[in-house]
């Protein structure tokens, strides 16, 4: 995927400025694909050369205007068309499991604090999400849909991109856990 692709979506839930985009990276899209501002603000430019986005000067009070972006027809068709294509299934790549195998010819128990920190990070990545779901998709300020109202597509598959977040998170730990169970079988004099 493209970091155009990114935008694309995250222009079509709803236009922004470029700094409106790199927050909303921060908190919802980034969890699956990273960009940094200077990225976004030279994807933008770009995209904006091209006609896939169109943007406006916003006036601001007491502030420089600022530039407001929206998905131009040209980017609903490039974005549609990535859509119809098919992808690869991803390979993971993942260096800590290459750290874990290479352990074997060292000292397996030296690897126990990376992999503590590795599942911290995890179970703050967890919990971050979980508390964007009780925010966004559970709890009172939720605000579910009546029973008889038709699905809403782009909140659907907003929740499900955070569940399947949800759904690594709780698997990322339960595999450290297994991995620091098996390194403290390995501690000093072993």
């Amino acid at each position: 995927m493209a970091l155009e692709h990114a935008i694309l979506v995250s222009l079509l839930e709803k236009p922004g400025s470029g700094y409106e985009l790199a927050r909303r990276f921060e908190r919802s899209i980034g969890y699956f694909w990273t960009a940094t501002h200077q990225q976004i603000y030279r994807v933008l430019k770009r995209m904006e050369n091209d006609g896939w986005v169109e943007a406006r000067d916003v006036p601001q009070r007491g502030r420089p205007d600022k530039k407001e972006y929206s998905v131009a027809d040209l980017g609903r068709a490039a974005l549609s068309s990535w859509l119809h294509d098919p992808i690869e299934p991803e390979s993971v790549r993942h260096d800590l499991a290459v750290k874990i195998r290479g352990a074997a010819f060292d000292d397996p128990a030296a690897l126990i604090r990376e992999v503590e920190r590795h599942r911290q990070t995890h179970r703050d990545r967890l919990a971050h999400y979980l508390a964007g779901e009780e925010r966004d998709f559970t709890g009172p300020e939720a605000g579910a849909a009546a029973p008889d109202t038709p699905p809403d597509a782009e909140r659907e598959l907003q929740h499900v991109v955070l569940r399947g977040g949800i759904a690594y998170e709780r698997m990322m730990i339960g595999w450290l856990d297994d991995v620091l169970a098996t390194l403290a079988r390995f501690g000093p004099g072993s």
